[in-house]
């Protein structure tokens, strides 16, 4: 495993190609035109200035990333020579479904095709390929060179060889990989996103404000951030893509979203993203959007 390709430049693919790069890997970053790419370059660039500033990398570790990393446009072209494809594009399973078929005629035959998808079915991808054995699921946590998690995801038909060749790259990454088996949501999304999806009804039944829910989160439970800023911070549409995901797929009403989250996604206010979630992050600062504006 020499050659890398990550298939989306935005906040999971460009994370995904700074990390291999900076272990020594030569990354071809591959997006739809070179404006998404120099915009992933340039926060790749900014990443590593952090990384040197706290004195965990050196300048000579930032150019040598950098050198190592390769803008493509063409697909065709990028993945030729990868022995290991990472999809990192829009959670949406048509859009995945079309890159894993091009994928399978693009990529030379020994080649791993691996999905960085939270939640969609690693063994419906791999149903479009004809290497059914060497598709499997490899979900980095967001942001990617910080996260220590991998969940590898097997799918129906993942070989056992694939599999031991993913979880011994992803140490070399020096992240810490968990081998999960292929059913909606894997492990992290089908306990997180029901959390996140409850504290959106408590918001909404007004039994609490955005600040109070994630504080009692924060110092009750110890955790780093609140569900609320959580999910502000995943987007508000990954996180009712999600949701809509482990419903179909288990066809069980706890996992049906809120009617909040439906509304907030439908008007356009995704989180960070946007500008404006459950906090308004217009004046780059996070502050907490009034309480009764989301209330039934």
């Amino acid at each position: 495993m020499k050659n890398i390709a990550v298939i989306g430049s935005g906040t999971m693919g460009n994370g995904i190609a700074h990390t291999f790069a900076q272990f020594g890997y030569q990354v071809n970053l591959i997006d739809v035109n070179n404006e998404a790419l120099e915009r992933a370059l340039t926060t790749i660039s900014k990443n590593l200035d952090r990384q040197v500033s706290k004195g965990t990398i050196t300048e000579a570790d930032k150019a040598n990333t950098l050198k190592n990393i390769s803008n493509f446009t063409d697909m065709k072209a990028g993945v030729a020579d990868a022995d290991l494809i990472v999809e990192a594009a829009t959670e949406n399973l048509d859009l995945k479904l079309k890159i894993f078929k091009d994928l399978d005629s693009f990529a030379k035959p020994a080649a791993i095709l691996a999905s960085n998808t939270s939640s969609i079915s690693i063994t419906k991808i791999a149903s479009v390929t004809n290497r059914g054995d060497k598709v499997i699921g490899m979900h980095f946590m967001n942001p990617v060179p910080v996260m220590k998690l991998v969940e590898v995801i097997r799918g129906y038909a993942t070989s056992n060889e694939t599999t031991a060749i993913v979880m011994e790259l992803s140490t070399k990454l020096d992240k810490t990989p968990v081998e999960v088996n292929d059913y909606p949501g894997f492990v992290a999304n089908r306990i997180l996103m029901p959390m996140i999806n409850e504290a959106i009804y408590t918001l909404y039944e007004n039994v609490a404000g955005v600040s109070e829910i994630d504080t009692v989160m924060k110092l009750g439970m110890a955790h780093p951030m609140g569900p609320l800023q959580l999910a502000d911070f995943i987007g508000l549409d990954v996180c009712l893509a999600i949701l809509n995901v482990l419903h179909d797929g288990f066809g069980n009403p706890k996992y049906a979203p809120c009617p909040l989250l439906v509304n907030m996604v439908t008007a356009g206010n995704k989180g960070v993203k946007s500008g404006e979630g459950f906090y308004n992050y217009a004046k780059g600062v996070k502050d907490a959007v009034v309480a009764n504006k989301f209330s039934k």
